[in-house]
């Protein structure tokens, strides 16, 4: 049996960055589900006219302030809407060029061409979408969700001797590592072995690999590297819907132990890895006196 386990991070690993948070969250799938995976996302993603779309969420679920200027915006066709939004984004660039601050209209410009694909859908459908996506990943009962979330208030970099997203990888390692080393101990999945499968960026990429050969080497603090094969693939996001899954999973964990946003996180949680009703697929780094529910 060979599993899958699709990577995304949510957040910033610089300390102290623009994030308190940053999570590394990882969704694990046996292979022989993955087709059935696909075609339930490309079915959710056809209801809402996204099936040419990569789903991001965090730009999914933001306000477009151009959509609540339309009049009557709500009860417009798809194409009309995305006509009426397109205007009014053309309006405000030429506006902005014009302007003297050249950052603003580059990140205006930049903040358009990431919500591009999902103008034609309202606030109240774009978040339904994603609750819905939140929803199919919860009722996989063949997934588990591993990884790492870091409070960097109180991450010691002298102290752990190693960067944030170091540490979460090592963490998400090695709790693949032991769920697949549990499920090798049973008769009828012996011969068990993972990999992962990470959005493609250079920089992460060339640390990755290098991280993941010194764990095959040397393994991880916590557990040997004798199921997870390989370093890992780097792919297009837009072209891998479970890489996409991924992220939906990081920014739900990041916006729950940043702003305590339970939604969605309530919709994904019984896919963590639980021994005796106890997770331990995922951990929360962060003060002993947290009382979230990864903690407690």
């Amino acid at each position: 049996m060979v599993y899958f386990c699709y990577i995304d991070e949510s957040g910033t690993p610089e300390v102290p960055g623009n994030t308190s948070h940053y999570v590394l969250a990882g969704l694990s799938i046996p292979i022989s589900y993955w087709k059935k995976c696909e075609i339930a996302i490309t079915k959710l993603k056809k209801k809402y006219s996204l099936e040419n779309s990569e789903v991001h969420t965090a730009w999914l679920v933001r306000k477009y302030i151009e959509q609540s200027k339309i009049a009557n915006f709500d009860s417009l066709s798809h194409s009309q809407r995305r006509s009426e939004v397109e205007k009014l984004r053309k309006v405000e660039l030429l506006k902005l060029q014009k302007g003297k601050s050249t950052s603003h209209y580059k990140q205006t410009k930049k903040n358009y061409k990431q919500t591009e694909a999902y103008i034609h859908l309202s606030y109240t459908e774009r978040n339904t979408f994603v609750r819905e996506l939140a929803d199919l990943i919860g009722g996989w009962s063949f997934a588990r969700i591993f990884g790492e979330a870091i409070d960097k208030v109180h991450f010691d970099v002298a102290k752990a001797k190693t960067t944030v997203d170091e540490q979460a990888l090592e963490q998400l390692v090695s709790r693949f590592e032991q769920y697949m080393k549990i499920l090798s101990k049973s008769k009828t999945n012996n011969g068990v072995f993972g990999t992962l499968i990470h959005d493609n960026n250079e920089t992460v990429a060339k640390k990755h690999t290098q991280l993941m050969k010194k764990f095959h080497n040397n393994g991880t603090l916590w557990t040997s590297i004798e199921h997870i094969i390989e370093t890992p693939f780097f792919v297009n996001s837009e072209l891998t819907s479970l890489v996409q899954i991924a992220d939906l999973c990081s920014f739900t964990l990041r916006r729950y132990f940043e702003n305590k946003e339970t939604d969605l996180f309530n919709r994904i949680k019984p896919r963590f890895d639980r021994k005796n009703g106890k997770i331990v697929g995922f951990r929360h780094f962060s003060e002993s006196s947290c009382s979230c529910e990864v903690c407690s």
